[in-house]
This record gives structure tokens, C-alpha cells and sequence, in this order.
């Protein structure tokens, strides 16, 4: 019964036409029947499935593999985590995170990291790559909504705006791993609609998305510039060429929204709540892979695990061979933080994007309207503190912080200190609610004070890898931080429970 009714939920109408699939996405011969949703015509890899997969290769290789539960979905079933390297080198890896199906109706993420898995176990060409790297995947991230075919979790919240406020099971179990893992690099693969609804407004009759691959690597302004610089020059320019020798599209990632009648195209992203800018934050080259796919059930479906495997691997390729220079930028990026961009503005311009017409089955350059977040402009601007001071009766935030891998000490003693206190200067409330959060837009007067903490207050050092998030989630405007999000509820002429070191202490 559960097999039909699976069967039932997967067999989705299919909004691409035989001619565009023939036309512009023939499948490919190059991807072997290995996995289990490649084994069988109709449906992906179900639950059981997917553990009995990652058995079997953890039974076969027990010298490159290690298997682990690291949480429980809402619904119970246990998220797996699996490392792969070669254990019999003990030497220093660079360390590779990669991630599938954090939305749970983007089946070729999943299937994809699947193929990788199998490949760099069972294909000589690609195994010797485990002696320099140590890899930790999250093969299906959102179980629970993978098994509907949903894109949200059972508590209908969106994985991938849960990074930072952290309110569901998944995430904080996948955050912590993440965390303890602490990664050079980090890939989250996903699948994108290339049917959206706005874009039947597009062209005469509407237009279809044509890229193969759309790459999202950080814009944010937190994230050290050489850390933008080696994600896009090093990785993302490379992989773009394998993508082309293979015959397959790609461009940066762009999204649609609706800005005063207008659908405008908005060029990677800012936000600290999904996995691209949240990974880099930590000093970590990061990238989100969207490949074209939601929707279209196993329409070309090799060549969207083809088109996930060939990214995947080069990134893994790139990172074995660069691993000294990839080590040596992280380090000076803990030092290149100088000052916080609480707010930033994104610059905005006309150009073209290729796209298929669906009145004319053919490809054409659509003039269109670009915010772009890979060109954002600092607004608000503050110095970096020397550490920040957290009233002890702040547990909730304490505890998301240790999530987000950020290192916490408390005070011994009481202690008098010189500090900027953040006064609420105006706030405007967001009546409807954002990811089941009340939405908090403040700002705030900085006032110096002389104050004496209690002994068990918290102070968070800023010299540490991860202080960029900390930075995110404690400055008040940030658009992603606990006091916008409404994780930490505040009012009109209220002094927060953070305080600002300033460095002459």
C-alpha cells in the first residue's frame, strides 16, 4: 500500500512538451543503472532504499566509509550521514561537505549525490581523490517531505530558510553536523521549476527556463572577499567549462520576483537563511547547485544526475588538486573582517537571459530587469567589536549560536565593562507571519555604557573562523538576524540583551 501510494504521489503532471525534451534536453547514455531509483522505471529512491544503499556501501568499502544517524526527521525516521576517505592514510584532508534533497520534490538532487557516492567508491578513476579529501554527505536532508514529494518539511517550514533562526528538528541536527564537521568546502545540491508560474507572463506566451545548471555562490558582504573570489574564479568558472564540454547550460543562478508590477530577475543572494550564504559565512567555499528539474518527474532524469554528478566531481577534482592555496585563503579570511555591512543595497540593471519561447519551441535572448546580489553595496556599516555580551537569561540564542559552530565563554566573575548597548529606535511589525516567524524590522541607537555584568554572562570573542554568522545573527538590522526574525521578541525603546566590547577594554 505505501509502494502505490508513493507511486501515486510520484507520477506528477508533466509540463514539458516531447518536443523541448528532444529538442533541448535529450537524455544521456553516460549514467550507469546504480543507484536504486535508476534501477526501476517510475518513482526515486525511497526510504528503505536509500538505507540499505548506504549499507551496502558502507559493508563493502569498511576501510573508505563510515555510516551515522545524526537526528531524526519530524516523523521519526533517521536523517543518515556518510563519510567517505581513505582511513588507512593518516594525514591532514581537506574536508568537503555535500548535501541533497534539503527540498523533498527535487528527486535528482538526492539521486545525484547517490551517483557520486558509488563512483568515487567504485571507479578507480575517481578513488584516489579519497586519499587527499574527507567527504561528509547528507544524501536526502528532508525526509520527510522527499517521501510526499513536498518541498517543505512536515511542519511545513522550508529547509532552506531555516539557517539561521534553526526551528526545525532537521535543521539543527544537519547545522550541528555541519558544524562538527567544519568544512573547507560546501555543495548543497537542489533542483529548480523551470515552468514557474510568473514566467507565463514572460513573451507572448510564456517562456521556459533553459540552463541545464544554475550555480549560487554568496554575494554577502560578510563573507571575505577572497572567500567570494576563489568560490566563483577557482570553482564556479571551472565547473561552468566541464558543464559546456559535456554540451550542458549553466549560468549564475537567478530567481523571479514581483517588484511594482514588474517580474524582476534577482542574480544570486545575500541571505544568511539558506545553505550558499549561511556555509560561507563560516569561511567556507560554498555553492548551491540548482539543476532544472522540479516538476518534470523522470523527464531527462539522466541528465539531471549526469549534470549533479559532473559538478560534483569537479569541485571534489578542484579541491584535491588545491588544497594548500584553498587552507592558506581560508586562514587569511579570519583575518580580513574589519568591519560589519549590516544592510546592504543590490545594483540594478537591464540585460538578457536565454530562455526557451513556448509559442515558438525555440531559444531566445529575453530582455529582462536584474537586481544583482553578486554586485551589493554596503548601507549600514559598523566596526567589528572586540567581542559581543549576551545577558545570561538568553539561553534560546546561546544555544542556535553553538549550532552555528560559534565558540562561547562566560564570565568566571562579574566584570565591569565599557560597552555600546543597541536602543530600539523604531520597529515595524510583520503582521503576517514569514516561515511561521513574526517578522521584526528595527533600528537602533548605539549608546555607551558603563556596565557591570554578573558572573555566568556570556561573551563571544569575534577572533574566530565563524565570526561572520555571529556577526549575522546578533547585529540588530541584519535581515536575517534573531531580532528580524523575531527569535528574539523586542519593543520601542528597548535596550537588547547584546552589547557590543568595544576594543579599548
Amino acid at each position: 500500500m505505501f509502494f502505490l501510494s508513493l507511486t501515486s504521489i510520484w507520477a506528477q503532471f508533466n509540463p514539458q512538451s516531447k518536443k523541448i525534451t528532444e529538442k533541448f534536453f535529450p537524455d544521456t547514455d553516460k549514467i550507469k543503472d546504480v543507484t536504486p531509483g535508476l534501477k526501476k522505471n517510475k518513482g526515486f529512491t525511497n526510504y528503505e532504499e536509500l538505507i540499505s544503499f548506504l549499507t551496502t556501501l558502507q559493508e563493502e568499502h569498511s576501510d573508505w566509509v563510515t555510516l551515522e544517524y545524526i537526528g531524526a526527521s519530524q516523523k521519526g525516521l533517521k536523517i543518515p550521514l556518510i563519510k567517505l576517505t581513505n582511513h588507512k592514510l593518516n594525514q591532514e584532508k581537506l574536508k568537503i561537505w555535500i548535501q541533497g534533497g534539503l527540498h523533498g520534490n527535487e528527486p535528482a538532487s538526492s539521486e545525484g549525490v547517490l551517483y557520486i557516492l558509488y563512483t568515487l567508491l567504485n571507479d578507480p578513476e575517481y578513488k584516489y581523490l579519497l586519499n587527499s579529501i574527507e567527504l561528509a554527505v547528507v544524501p536526502m536532508a528532508n525526509i520527510d517531505g522527499y517521501l510526499k514529494q513536498n518541498r517543505y518539511a512536515a511542519n511545513g517550514l522550508d529547509l532552506n530558510r531555516d539557517q539561521t533562526k534553526l526551528m526545525a528538528p532537521e535543521s539543527v541536527a544537519i547545522k550541528q553536523a555541519f558544524s562538527n564537521f567544519d568544512p573547507e568546502v560546501g555543495l548543497d545540491f537542489h533542483e529548480y521549476n523551470p515552468y514557474r508560474r510568473d514566467f507565463t507572463k514572460l513573451h507572448n506566451y510564456g517562456i521556459a527556463a533553459y540552463y541545464d545548471a544554475m550555480m549560487l555562490y554568496s554575494g554577502n558582504l560578510n563573507v571575505p572577499k577572497n572567500i567570494r573570489q576563489l568560490t566563483e574564479t577557482l570553482f564556479v568558472e571551472s565547473t561552468r567549462k566541464e558543464l559546456e564540454i559535456n554540451n550542458l547550460t549553466s549560468r549564475d543562478y537567478v530567481s523571479t520576483e514581483d517588484f511594482e508590477g514588474e517580474i524582476r530577475f534577482n542574480r544570486g543572494s545575500t541571505n544568511a537563511r539558506s545553505s550558499a550564504t549561511s556555509y560561507a559565512l563560516t569561511n567556507t567555499i560554498s555553492t548551491l547547485v540548482e539543476v532544472r528539474g522540479v516538476g518534470l518527474d523522470r523527464t531527462s532524469f539522466k541528465r539531471r544526475i549526469f549534470t549533479t554528478f559532473l559538478i560534483g566531481m569537479n569541485y571534489i577534482k578542484i579541491a584535491h588538486k588545491n588544497a594548500e592555496i584553498i587552507k592558506q585563503e581560508i586562514a587569511k579570511a579570519r583575518y580580513n573582517m574589519g568591519e560589519i555591512t549590516v544592510t546592504s543595497s543590490q545594483e540594478v540593471y537591464k540585460d538578457d537571459i536565454l530562455a526557451i519561447d513556448l509559442e515558438a519551441d525555440d531559444l531566445i535572448k529575453l530582455p529582462v530587469t536584474i537586481r544583482d546580489a553578486l554586485l551589493s553595496k554596503p548601507k549600514l556599516v559598523r566596526p567589528l567589536p572586540e567581542a559581543y555580551i549576551i545577558n545570561h537569561n538568553q539561553p534560546e540564542i546561546i544555544e542556535k549560536m553553538k549550532v552555528l559552530g560559534i565558540k562561547i565563554d562566560t564570565l568566571s566573575e562579574e566584570k565591569q565593562f565599557t560597552v555600546e548597548c543597541y536602543l530600539i529606535s523604531s520597529i515595524e511589525d510583520n503582521s503576517v507571519p514569514y516561515e511561521k516567524m513574526n517578522l521584526q524590522k528595527v533600528t537602533t541607537e548605539i549608546v555607551n555604557r558603563v556596565i557591570r555584568f554578573p558572573k555566568g554572562t556570556y561573551i563571544i570573542s569575534t577572533d574566530q573562523k565563524n565570526k561572520p554568522i555571529l556577526t549575522e545573527v546578533l547585529e540588530p538590522e541584519a535581515p536575517n538576524s534573531f531580532i528580524s526574525f523575531g527569535v528574539l521578541r523586542t519593543k520601542l525603546n528597548e535596550e537588547l540583551p547584546i552589547y557590543r566590547l568595544l576594543k579599548k577594554n
